[in-house]
């Protein structure tokens, strides 16, 4: 193997590499499930060809600067494959659950330092086929690149070609190079000028809270408080720093024309303000993650039905499954005794064009937006409903690009402010929600097919919940990671996610409701 070349650490991955705590590691956990057991050692070759050699920093660990400054990639001089690939065999009866198990028992230990961040685990018995778990350091790549990573040991039909895989983290969103199109974007932009004035920000009604009418059930108990404006200074200072970042970015041609200025202090007050002052009320999922984690998975669920309700309400495959986590969310809530309240999860947004090769450094491209699931409210229709308001709110709003100029400008501080920032904001959801559009035709490993992907980005700060949405061959499997003390029973969160899914697909057929969840048999609000 060619010797690849020292290079630094950039600065957003930076802020990955050092963000590893005991109770939240920096590492994206992906399964791919196999419908037989391939070979071996013909999947190593494929790893070695696919992985290893087009993409240096699988075979190079990180380095710290000498003195100050950025770490560095390099060369790992004692690098061997057989290294980071695990082989093992789950115990009878070799289901989800032993899978699971499994994992569990190895979620919470960190990757070695002094080799290249990542491992797979290569395991028989799981039914008649097989599996592979991938863990990998998020200072690597983002998980849109590590999913087509990962999916680049594949191989498809002649409609797609070896590596064509994952295609967006969130609802669907434009490219930051997109966004500058958009001039609403740009008015954003421009309008950080106004964050000299940070300490003046007044409260708000952000865009994406429940429209008020009289004898909503639920929807008082979901607003968001009154804002703090004691806010910490030094989050006011990381804000001004991203409004210096993107600074470059106002001297790109745009069609934004002449913005009213009045406008502009509105749109940014929106967003920073959001930014600033959303968080989660009390409630089940708050609490000191403890480091050891839960992992549930679906079966493949049929996206036909999903689509078809979507198509009657006016709305998206990714709005219908979104609703369908927030009825999970609120029924966990009810169960527990508690009244539901809506919650905060963070959501990933791609920014690299995805019909364009990864490059050989990989690294992350992403933003980061604030998604409010109207877990409060009770009935499914209108939860779908609220879901599609707010996800419409989320695209059109600028609010990815001003968390990506964030995220580069947190990346060029100290780790102690980055950690206190970022800490900041992640402190404001539960947990990160992803959602992965994969091929839409079944893939083969080593001629093996693939009957299933899953991949779960890790959590910071005082995440518990973590949610996976991938969808492949036509079907969705969702997966949640909890956090082992905090939400010990993740089982009851995917039991709600199925029964809600069953029953609103049956809205959409305009049939009576038949059956129950095999996971549980609970009542339901309708």
């Amino acid at each position: 193997m060619s010797t690849s070349p020292r290079r630094r650490i950039g600065p957003v991955d930076t802020i990955w590499l050092n963000m590893d705590r005991p109770n939240n590691l920096m590492v994206i956990e992906s399964l791919m499930l196999l419908e037989a057991v391939p070979d071996w050692d013909a999947v190593a070759q494929l790893i070695r060809r696919r992985v290893v050699e087009p993409f240096p920093v699988f075979h190079q660990r990180p380095e710290a600067a000498s003195l100050v400054g950025q770490p560095f990639w390099v060369d790992d001089e004692d690098f061997t494959l057989e290294r980071h690939l695990v082989r093992a065999t789950l115990p009878a009866p070799g289901d989800d659950a032993a899978l699971q198990s499994y994992m569990e028992s190895r979620l919470h230990v960190p990757l070695d330092r002094a080799h290249p961040l990542w491992q797979l685990h290569l395991i028989d018995g799981y039914g008649h086929g097989a599996a592979l778990f991938l863990r990998i350091h998020h200072s690597l790549a983002d998980g849109v690149a590590l999913a087509r990573v990962l999916m680049s040991l594949t191989d498809g039909g002649p409609d797609e070609a070896p590596g064509q895989a994952a295609s967006a983290g969130a609802a669907a969103a434009p490219t930051l190079t997109g966004a500058l199109d958009n001039p609403d974007v740009v008015a954003t932009i421009q309008g950080l000028e106004n964050l000299e004035h940070l300490e003046n920000l007044e409260g708000f009604e952000r865009p994406d809270q429940p429209e008020r009418r009289d004898g909503d059930e639920g929807r008082a108990a979901s607003a968001p408080p009154a804002p703090n404006r004691s806010s910490p200074p030094l989050v006011g200072v990381g804000l001004r720093v991203a409004r210096d970042g993107v600074g470059a970015l106002l001297r790109l041609p745009t069609p934004s024309g002449a913005l009213d200025a009045a406008r502009l202090g509105v749109r940014t007050t929106q967003v920073v303000a959001d930014l600033l002052f959303a968080h989660n009320p009390a409630n089940p999922f708050d609490g000191r993650p403890s480091g050891a984690k839960r992992v549930v998975w679906t079966d493949p669920l049929p996206l036909v039905g999903p689509k078809q309700l979507g198509r009657l309400a006016g709305a998206t495959l990714n709005d219908v499954l979104m609703s369908a986590v927030a009825a999970a969310l609120h029924r966990y809530q009810t169960d527990r005794g508690e009244s539901p309240v809506d919650l905060v999860t963070m959501v990933p947004v791609n920014v690299r064009p995805l019909d364009e090769p990864l490059p050989p450094e990989l690294g992350n491209r992403f933003a980061l937006v604030f998604f409010r699931f109207p877990s409060a409210l009770g009935a499914p229709l209108a939860r779908l409903s609220e879901t599609k308001r707010r996800m419409d709110w989320l695209k059109a709003s600028p609010e990815a690009v001003l968390t990506y100029a964030l995220i580069n400008a947190i990346g060029r501080t100290s780790p102690g402010l980055e950690r206190y920032v970022v800490d900041f904001f992640a402190n404001k959801a539960i947990g990160v929600t992803t959602n992965v559009a994969g091929p839409r035709s079944v893939r083969t490993l080593a001629g093996v097919p693939v009957t299933g992907v899953l991949g779960w980005v890790p959590g910071s700060g005082r995440h518990t919940v973590g949610v996976c949405i991938f969808t492949y061959a036509g079907t969705v499997r969702v997966g949640f990671m909890t956090d082992a003390a905090v939400v010990p029973d993740p089982e009851r969160l995917l039991a709600a996610f199925e029964d809600e899914l069953d029953h609103i697909v049956r809205i959409g057929r305009a049939r009576p409701r038949r059956g129950r969840s095999r996971r549980a048999d609970r009542p339901r609000a309708t």
